[in-house]
């Protein structure tokens, strides 16, 4: 009767463990595992190998996905902090229930992410196919969003140093997303809120569900227009068609923020000025620009910092994409300004040679950034 005994029981559990394998194999493909390895061996050497969490893993690591891990939620699922078995601190995306666009949207952000290297880009440590729906593992960024401490936070505010250091480190990340990578990569959903902040306050992009690669000789992707209302390029709403251009638009509004204070679409009765872009554009046509500034910039900046910035973000605002500079011209001429005002402090120190050293060093960085070849492993 003992033996009777033991032996269902360990029938039962031998059941049990098949019944829970089986399910992880068609979580396992229904999430993708096989298309994202076919994705893998076709981009083989040009990918970073990530690590396969096991469900178990990500269970431990947030706590069984308690509601007090959970750092963010939005339209594509909910972010929890969790801890890894060897200490990191991650934050665990955790997908909406799964279906076909969903499905493609995930594995569309691992194959894009592990093409990266960059330190201004969010890193991707891993993910987890064996669960109902699909986990991302990322590096914790601590600090929020860019999106928080422009309209949000009040106690504490970005000075104009911080935010200059802020659009050169972005503007180089989507240079060298479009220019650097193997394939070049669209983001196209450039914003604030898709901008993380480290705890030294050095920017990290994020968000790539909706990017996509092209061929090195495709000038434009047609789509369906995705993308958040008052960062869309207007040229890509009208067409249907995402240049590299769409991405300098979208990150003209996020320069204006920053320049401005004001959220992308705007509380106001007056329907001409709800768009942050169209409201700034007005400004300088009409050379209002300085009424129209944040207090912190317009305190702490210099005037012809501020008309520089300000004459870049319009020539990224232009309703004509061709007319647009790249992202390369972008990061160029964001660095020059901050080499400039190192060159000014270690003028007025009377270093005149480090003014000199100092000025190179910041435009040699920007121009690494933009220009250095991606460090990818070999394997996936």
């Amino acid at each position: 009767m003992l033996f009777l005994l033991i032996g269902t029981w360990w029938l039962y559990k031998f059941i049990k463990r098949r019944r829970e394998i089986k399910l992880k194999q068609k979580f396992f493909k229904r999430n993708g595992g096989l298309l994202l390895q076919q994705q893998s061996s076709s981009n083989e050497g040009n990918t970073e190998k990530k690590k396969l969490f096991t469900s178990m893993e990500l269970e431990m690591a947030t706590d069984n996905f308690n509601t007090n891990r959970i750092l963010g939620q939005g339209g594509q699922g909910t972010v929890y902090k969790g801890m890894l078995t060897d200490g990191r601190i991650a934050a665990v995306k955790k997908s909406k229930l799964v279906d076909e666009s969903n499905i493609e949207q995930f594995i569309n952000e691992v194959v894009i992410l592990t093409q990266i290297n960059h330190r201004n880009v969010v890193k991707l440590l891993g993910c987890c196919l064996e669960t109902e729906v699909p986990l991302l593992v990322y590096e914790f960024i601590p600090n929020g969003t860019l999106y928080q401490y422009i309209h949000e936070i009040e106690e504490f505010s970005i000075t104009w140093e911080m935010r200059l250091l802020i659009a050169i480190e972005v503007s180089s990340a989507l240079s060298y997303l479009h220019s650097t990578t193997s394939i070049p990569i669209y983001h196209r959903d450039i914003k604030s809120a898709n901008i993380l902040l480290d705890d030294k306050f050095r920017a990290k992009v994020s968000d790539f569900g909706t990017s996509r690669s092209v061929t090195i000789d495709q000038t434009h992707l047609t789509t369906r227009v995705l993308g958040t209302f008052g960062y869309l390029d207007p040229e890509y709403f009208r067409s249907s068609q995402f240049t590299e251009k769409s991405d300098v638009y979208s990150f003209g509004v996020v320069l204006v923020e920053l320049l401005t204070g004001q959220k992308p679409i705007r509380s106001t009765d007056a329907e001409e000025d709800k768009s942050l872009a169209g409201y700034f554009l007005l400004a300088m046509k009409e050379n209002r620009l300085f009424d129209v500034l944040d207090a912190q910039v317009l305190r702490e900046a210099k005037e012809e910092e501020i008309i520089t910035v300000g004459m870049l973000a319009k020539r990224c605002l232009n309703l004509n994409g061709r007319k647009r500079p790249t992202m390369k011209e972008v990061a160029f001429e964001l660095g020059a300004i901050r080499a400039q005002k190192c060159e000014d402090i270690d003028l007025v120190g009377g270093n005149f040679e480090t003014g000199s050293s100092s000025t190179g060093a910041i435009l040699n960085a920007v121009a690494f950034s933009v220009d250095a070849s991606p460090l990818l492993s070999n394997k996936w």
